[in-house]
C-alpha cells in the first residue's frame, strides 16, 4: 500500500483487506513499516501510555526494526524469521509490528543505497528487508505479505516499494491526491530504474542478503474517504473523482506502462473495473471506524455489541456493515485474481 500523500486510509485498507484475504483462506502477514505504528495499534491494545514500550521490552526482536538489527548494526549473526503476532479473532492473519525508531535507520539505508558499491560494510542493508520478509513468509507458509508504508519518499519506502511484487495506490477524491498521481508518475519509474541498477551491482549480488531483481507491478487504485448522498458521491466529491480518474488515465498509467510497471491490459479488463485501474471505491466509514479501532476488528466484522446501537439505527448500520463486507470481498477477489494471473 503506497501513496506519498497521507490521510488516504492506507492502514485501514491494509487491515481490512488482509483480514478479508485471511477469511477467504489465505495466510497473510501484515508488516507495519510506518514509524507511526498505526497498524500495530489496530492489532495490539495500545490504550495505555507505555503500552508500546512494554511490548518492545516483553517481546524483544518481535518488531520490524529489531528484526533488522543484525544487518543495520553489523551484528555477527544472521537475520532470522520474525515471530509474528497472531491477530486475535482471525486465523491465518499475522502482524510484524512496527517500531517508532525505524525512521532512525533511514539515513543508513539511504547512504547504503547510494554508495553500496564502494562501501562494503553497507552492502547487506539494501537486501535485508527482502530477505527478512522471504524467510518469515517461508516460516508461516504465507500467501501474502502486505506492507503498510508511511507517506514519505525516503530511502525505506524506496526500498520497500522496489522489492515488492505488486503495489496498490490508495487515494482520496481531493486535489492533493490528484497532485500525488503526478508525483508518483515521476518517482516510481525512477525508483525502479535505481532498483534495476542496484540488482546488477557486484557488491549487492554477492552480499549476504542479495538485493532482488525488481518485478513490481501496479494492481490499481482504491479510492476512499468520501461522502455519499442518495447512494452516490456528492457533487463536490464527484468532480474530484473525475479529476482523479483523468490523472490516473492520462498521467499515471502511461508513466507506469513505459517503465514496465503494468500488468497485461487484458488482466485489468478481466476483473471488470469501472473505471479502469480502480480496484474499489470505499465511502467513509463514519463512526464505524472508531468502533473498528476500539474492538480491533475490521469494519465488516462489527457486531451490534461493538457499535452499541439498537432498533432501526442498528438495522441501518447492519446494512452498511454488510455493504462493506461485500466491498472488501470483491476487492480481495480482484487482488487474488491479479496476483495469481500476474505470476
Amino acid at each position: 500500500m503506497f501513496n506519498n500523500k497521507g490521510g488516504v486510509s492506507k492502514t485501514t485498507t491494509c487491515f481490512n483487506l488482509s483480514w478479508m484475504l485471511a477469511e477467504r483462506g489465505k495466510t497473510v502477514i501484515m508488516v507495519d513499516a510506518d514509524p507511526q505504528c498505526n497498524l500495530t495499534g489496530m492489532v495490539l491494545d495500545l490504550t495505555q501510555v507505555d503500552a508500546l514500550d512494554r511490548f518492545y521490552s516483553d517481546h524483544p526482536n518481535q518488531n520490524l526494526r529489531d528484526a533488522l538489527d543484525p544487518a543495520f548494526q553489523s551484528r555477527p549473526r544472521p537475520l532470522v524469521p520474525v515471530e509474528c503476532v497472531p491477530v486475535s479473532g482471525r486465523g491465518g492473519l499475522f502482524l510484524i509490528p512496527g517500531h517508532v525508531g525505524l525512521a532512525e535507520d533511514e539515513v543508513s539505508l539511504g547512504v547504503a543505497q547510494q554508495l553500496s558499491e564502494s562501501i562494503q560494510a553497507l552492502k547487506n542493508l539494501p537486501g535485508s528487508f527482502a530477505h527478512l520478509f522471504q524467510i518469515t513468509a517461508a516460516k508461516y507458509n504465507a500467501d501474502y505479505v502486505i506492507l503498510d508504508l508511511s507517506p514519505g519518499l525516503g530511502s525505506i519506502n524506496q526500498n520497500l516499494v522496489s522489492i515488492s511484487d505488486y503495489f496498490i495506490v490508495p487515494a482520496s477524491p481531493d486535489v492533493f491526491s490528484v497532485m500525488a498521481m503526478d508525483s508518483l508518475a515521476r518517482v516510481l519509474p525512477k525508483w525502479i530504474r535505481w532498483a534495476e541498477r542496484a540488482a546488477e551491482l557486484d557488491a549487492l549480488a554477492k552480499a549476504d542478503y542479495i538485493f532482488p531483481q525488481p518485478k513490481l507491478k501496479f494492481l490499481g487504485t482504491i479510492v476512499q474517504r468520501y461522502r455519499l448522498k442518495n447512494g452516490a458521491p456528492t457533487i463536490a466529491f464527484q468532480e474530484y473523482f473525475d479529476a482523479l480518474d483523468g490523472a490516473i488515465r492520462d498521467t499515471l498509467v502511461p508513466a507506469f506502462r513505459s517503465s514496465g510497471l503494468m500488468l497485461e491490459e487484458s488482466l485489468y479488463q478481466a476483473i471488470d473495473e469501472d473505471p479502469p485501474y480502480r480496484l474499489a471505491s470505499i465511502p467513509d466509514f463514519n463512526m464505524l471506524i472508531a468502533n473498528s479501532q476500539q474492538s480491533r476488528k475490521p469494519v465488516f466484522k462489527l457486531t451490534q455489541g461493538d457499535v452499541g446501537r439498537g432498533g432501526s439505527v442498528w438495522d441501518l448500520t447492519e446494512v452498511n456493515i454488510q455493504k462493506f463486507h461485500d466491498t472488501f470481498g470483491n476487492l480481495a477477489s480482484r487482488v487474488e485474481f491479479l496476483t495469481m494471473q500476474g505470476e
